[in-house]
């Protein structure tokens, strides 16, 4: 009985996962082409072709954010917004010539992930300079 029981959470889990893996799921791969360098956390970026996913089927707070040279992971939280995106994006907050990467949308969906505060953002903040939002969206690839 207690086998049987411990069977049916790690099923209800698995499952839950996946359905939360199903917004990522789609037929074609989502680039977006970031034209400048940027911060994930307190890590420099440089400018190129981006994909993000999920970094696992099971949790969808951990994304995977890469090309073809590398790929970093960031610990995000989800959010929903009043309206559903567009397109699936990239959303940065701009200080001066800095570029900070603060949520990524998911197309046709209301989800969003927002990453982390950076350090330095937050001491760009402190000073009271007033960030600029820039939005990249994907081409199907």
């Amino acid at each position: 009985m207690k086998k049987a029981t411990w069977l049916v959470v790690a099923v209800s889990l698995v499952l839950s996962g996946l359905a939360s893996s199903q917004e990522w799921t789609n037929s074609s791969k989502r680039i977006i082409q970031v034209p400048f360098d940027f911060m994930i956390a307190n890590k420099i970026v440089p400018a190129g072709k981006y994909q993000v996913k999920a970094a696992t089927p099971f949790d969808s707070s951990v994304l995977t954010i890469g090309n073809a040279g590398s790929s970093l992971y960031s610990i995000t939280y989800k959010t929903e917004h009043y309206a559903a995106a567009a397109h699936y994006s990239l959303v940065f907050e701009k200080y001066g010539n800095r570029y900070f990467l603060r949520e990524f949308r998911l197309g046709e969906s209301k989800i969003a992930y927002h990453f982390p505060i950076s350090k330095v953002e937050r001491e760009l903040a402190a000073q009271n300079i007033t960030p600029h939002e820039e939005i990249l969206q994907s081409s199907a690839e």
